[in-house]
Order: C-alpha cells, then sequence, then structure tokens
C-alpha cells in the first residue's frame, strides 16, 4: 500500500520523523510539481534508517558514482559486479570484501549519495512524495552505511541555507520547548543546539533564549524545529502579559444563608449518628 502527499502539507523532516518512529522499510519517492519535467528522487529506508538514495531506478547511481572517483578501474569493478557481488546485497560492501574498496570510500560514496542529497532535497516545497512499504532494497546502490532518518534530518538541516520552504513550519518566537526525553540522547547535538537543549523546562520562550545567547531569533526558531521534529521536544505555549482580571463579587445573603443551613445540618447528622453508634449497646432504663 502507497501513502501519497505533499510536502507543503508535511515536511520532509516530519515524513522522516514518521518513517524512523514506525520503523518503516521500503521507498520514499519525491517529485518536485514546478520541475519541468518532473525531477525524482528515490531514498530507501530499512526499518527507519536510510540506506540508499538516487535520481534513478536503474541500479546504476552507486555505480557511476564509483567511477567517477576511479579508485579502481571500471574492468575490475565490471567484474565483480558480475561474478562476485550478488544483486541483493550491498554493493559496497563487496567490493570493501574484495579489497576494492576501504571504509573511508565507502564513507565518502555515502555522504555524497545520500546526505548531499538530502540537503538538496530539504529545500523542495511542493514536491509530491510517495512512499512504499516492504519494496525491495537494491543491493546495487547500497554501500552497507546507513543512518536513522531523523539523525539525516538533524545534519540536513544544519547546513540548510534558505528555509523560505519550511518557514511557516517554525515554532512560534513566543512559544516553549519541554524535553520529551528522560533518558540519556542518542544524537550528537552540535554546541548551540546543547545551548537551547538546556532551556527544554517549558518555562522560557525562544525569543528569551535568543536574547540570552545572543542569537538572531531566526537561527533559535531554526534549530527549534529541528529539536521538534527529531522527537527531543515539544513547543508548549507560554502565558504572555497578564491574564484579564474580573471584580469578584459577594455572594447574595440568601445564597449565603442557605450555606450556611446546609453546613449546619450535614454537622447535626453527623453527630446524630455518632451518638447513636455510641449508645447502641446500652440498656435502655425505665424509671419507676
Amino acid at each position: 500500500m502507497a501513502i501519497t502527499g505533499y510536502l507543503s502539507d508535511l515536511s520532509l523532516p516530519e515524513v522522516f520523523h514518521l518513517i524512523e518512529q514506525g520503523k518503516k522499510t521500503g521507498l520514499l519517492t519525491l517529485r518536485a510539481a514546478l520541475a519541468s519535467p518532473a525531477i525524482p528522487y528515490y531514498i530507501w529506508v530499512y526499518q527507519g534508517r536510510i540506506v540508499a538514495a538516487a535520481n534513478r531506478l536503474d541500479s546504476q547511481g552507486l555505480v557511476a558514482l564509483i567511477k567517477q572517483y576511479k579508485w579502481v578501474s571500471d574492468r575490475v569493478v565490471a567484474k565483480l559486479i558480475q561474478w562476485c557481488c550478488p544483486t541483493g546485497k550491498p554493493l559496497g560492501l563487496c567490493l570493501k570484501n574484495h579489497g576494492v574498496l576501504q571504509t573511508e570510500h565507502l564513507k565518502q560514496l555515502f555522504q555524497v549519495q545520500v546526505l548531499q542529497q538530502i540537503g538538496i532535497m530539504f529545500q523542495l516545497k511542493d514536491a509530491q512524495f510517495t512512499f512504499e512499504q516492504n519494496v525491495l532494497l537494491p543491493g546495487r546502490e547500497m554501500t552497507g552505511l546507513s543512518i536513522p532518518a531523523t539523525e539525516a534530518t538533524l545534519m540536513g538541516l544544519r547546513v540548510l541555507r534558505h528555509w523560505h520552504t519550511l518557514a511557516d513550519k517554525l515554532p512560534d518566537p513566543n512559544s516553549g520547548l519541554i524535553s520529551t526525553k528522560t533518558s540519556q540522547l542518542h544524537y550528537r547535538l552540535d554546541p548551540i543546539e546543547w545551548q537551547i537543549w538546556e532551556y527544554t523546562k517549558g518555562t522560557v520562550s525562544l525569543k528569551m533564549i535568543a536574547r540570552e545567547l545572543r542569537l538572531p531569533i531566526e537561527k533559535v526558531q531554526q534549530i527549534a524545529f529541528a529539536l521538534i521534529t527529531v522527537g527531543l521536544a515539544e513547543e508548549v505555549p507560554l502565558l504572555v502579559g497578564n491574564l484579564p482580571t474580573q471584580s469578584v463579587e459577594p455572594l447574595p445573603a440568601q445564597l449565603t444563608e442557605e450555606s450556611e443551613i446546609q453546613t449546619l445540618s450535614q454537622s447535626f447528622v453527623q453527630n446524630f449518628m455518632s451518638f447513636l453508634r455510641n449508645n447502641k449497646a446500652k440498656p435502655i432504663s425505665v424509671g419507676t
């Protein structure tokens, strides 16, 4: 079953959060609506972790990227792919196991193939997204490395230059943040993110945080959005100014009297029940 929507309604960071939270496996496809022809972006995930990305479905994206770096001849790569690398297994790991690539090569390939592409995808606003579950993963496009979807979100948002596509998603400057985590964090926050994280008590507004840290309010809103999107914090409204006051008038005399009568009646009943309990077993004497 495929799930379809638009990034104007649900941003890509929010989509990533849902994918990781649900530990989904499948293919996320993005198509920029305003582009002609519509440029597709494909992201494969396994149990909530991003394992590959490409803009083609012929399983030649990673191969083309390896050829660009010229770490090994095209003939050797072609032979290994044909004879030694099973179709469903990660190509990067296969080439590493045969001594063709090193771990650092795989990291560089993953950085260019996945992380840089996600940074570009975050700038899409009117794109349509489709998520198909339980799609077979393309071993030929996989380095063997992966990253949690929300961690990719943090990394992508840190380098995002133009936030206009996410402007309407940013939290209100007068709102605060409250932590959703009671245990140790599993994310690697940078120094500024840590500073803002220290204010996730739900008592200080983003505007005040910006003032105390001497940061632009837009920067604080952007980091707050990142913390919210990856599930580390929630936006909470804060009271601004004083609540309107209203004069309090005394109760009418009639109601006050009725209240006193009711109180006396309840007291009388309690005393009467106590009297009955205390005198239940006593014999009754009758004078002669």
